[in-house]
């Protein structure tokens, strides 16, 4: 549970949501108590400024008149307000009439002509308290005779925090509630569809591939990730249908020529082929067969290697109109026997530098599909022209044509529209095409054919000499 993404994620944004309000209650703090000691201060210096110029008025007349101070009760104010009133300096105060608490000379310095502000634990008191020092003229300009401090317990900075500490503790709570209910729908929205996922994955794990993935609403990265996820299982699944069509057709594309060559291996066995036509016969069956077989393995295997990106090219310089005759050549015999009306239009015969053998192929595995799609009587022309630094080699047909939801899949391996042959012949003209640095494109109506183009460079400032 704990190590699930539904328990994590909310409990990080709850973390980072206490972290968060810890420190604001912190600086919050801070900045109340130093409010706070700021209006204590004004309050201490008022209060000081006002006994001071009543004190400066006693001290003047006891100065002038030798008359004794008038009695002032420092206590009565002290009990109103909290706070405590000390004197420091000279004794001008006869009989000590005044209630001032006095302090050793030395404990403040009371000499000093400007206001003070200071913490200090007077002789006889326990606490820590505040304090605002005036100083006490006899006239103004003049050196102070002595100061008056109003001192308050530092304590009332931290008795002033604690309304607000239950507030902010008040508002904290309410505030991780609030988070985690918010956390608690927003986890349970994220993590609905990656649970989703998963499940998924676990399927096709398991090997199966038509899972249902959730729709996310609103798009962003899971709902990318949904679709890419969609998109990876509908290939998987394309992929393995295209695997089990390639070992049904690979079987039976081996099995018909073995079976072939089996037959006729036993008949010359058993000497049932006696005759030396028919001995001969037998012969041709097999070698036509095992090349059939050699072709096939051929296949695979270049594909293979085209996908691993270990496929080594010749560079020669490749004469294209004799290379296209040749392959011109090979399918004149099944164009006869079926009827149908082969041609071919040279407009011009350059030369290129390329693997000529590959080359052959690619143009051979075009002529191949197209036999295989025009029907008896059909129409099938190749075409080789060259323009603007490039050679293009076209096979066109009048077959069923290719649906506009298939052109893409054709150039897959494996994969075949009728679900025979092995589907390897244009996968590898096209892996072909792209390794000799040219491309094959299309151009179809379904029902009305198809023009497969080889399109290959052709400038002479590329040509190499042959190893």
């Amino acid at each position: 549970m704990f190590s699930s993404l539904r328990f994590r994620l909310p409990a990080l944004f709850l973390l980072g949501i206490g972290v968060s309000g810890l420190i604001a209650t912190a600086i919050a703090l801070a900045l109340f108590q130093n409010y706070a000691r700021e209006q204590l201060l004004t309050k201490l210096r008022r209060e000081a400024n006002g006994l001071t110029q009543l004190y400066e008025k006693q001290a003047i007349a006891a100065n002038d008149t030798g008359a004794k101070t008038l009695r002032f009760a420092p206590a009565q104010l002290e009990r109103a307000t909290g706070d405590k009133i000390f004197y420091a300096g000279a004794n001008v105060f006869p009989d000590q009439v005044s209630g001032l608490r006095p302090l050793p000379q030395n404990s403040v310095d009371w000499r000093s002509e400007n206001v003070q502000t200071f913490e200090f634990r007077p002789p006889g008191f326990k606490r820590t308290y505040l304090a605002v020092l005036q100083p006490l003229r006899l006239a103004p300009r003049s050196a102070p005779f002595g100061a008056l401090i109003v001192a308050t317990p530092k304590t009332e900075i931290t008795s002033s925090l604690a309304p607000l500490l239950g507030r902010l503790a008040l508002a904290f709570v309410g505030g991780i509630l609030v988070a985690g209910l918010l956390a608690w729908y927003l986890s349970r929205r994220i993590t609905r569809p990656v649970l989703a996922l998963s499940n998924a994955a676990d399927e096709i794990s398991r090997g199966s591939y038509s899972v249902d993935v959730p729709d996310v609403r609103g798009g962003g990265e899971i709902g990318h990730l949904a679709d890419r996820f969609r998109d990876m299982a509908s290939r998987l699944s394309e992929a393995e249908q295209r695997e089990r069509n390639f070992l049904m057709s690979v079987s039976h594309e081996l099995r018909t020529p073995l079976t072939a060559i089996r037959g006729h291996v036993d008949a010359l066995r058993e000497g049932v082929a006696e005759d030396p036509e028919a001995r001969a016969a037998s012969l041709e069956v097999i070698a036509h067969e095992g090349a059939r077989l050699e072709r096939l393995v051929g296949d695979v295997l270049d594909l293979a290697k085209l996908e691993a990106h270990r496929f080594t090219l010749l560079q020669e310089e490749v004469d294209m109109g004799r290379l296209c005759d040749l392959a011109y050549a090979a399918f004149g015999e099944e164009a006869r026997r079926r009827g149908i009306d082969y041609d071919k239009r040279f407009d011009a015969t350059p030369t290129i530098v390329s693997d000529g053998d590959r080359v052959l192929q690619i143009i051979s595995n075009l002529l191949s599909n197209a036999f295989r799609w025009t029907p008896n009587g059909g129409h099938v022309e190749l075409e080789l022209s060259a323009t603007n630094g490039r050679v293009a080699v076209a096979v066109d047909d009048n077959g069923p044509g290719v649906a506009p939801e298939e052109q893409e899949r054709i150039f897959r391996p494996f994969w075949s529209r009728d679900d025979s042959g092995t589907g390897l012949g244009l996968a590898i003209a096209h892996e072909l095409a792209v390794a000799l640095g040219g491309r094959i494109e299309l151009a179809t109506k379904p029902g009305q054919g198809s023009r497969f183009e080889l399109v290959l460079p052709a400038e002479q400032e590329d040509w190499l000499q042959a190893p």
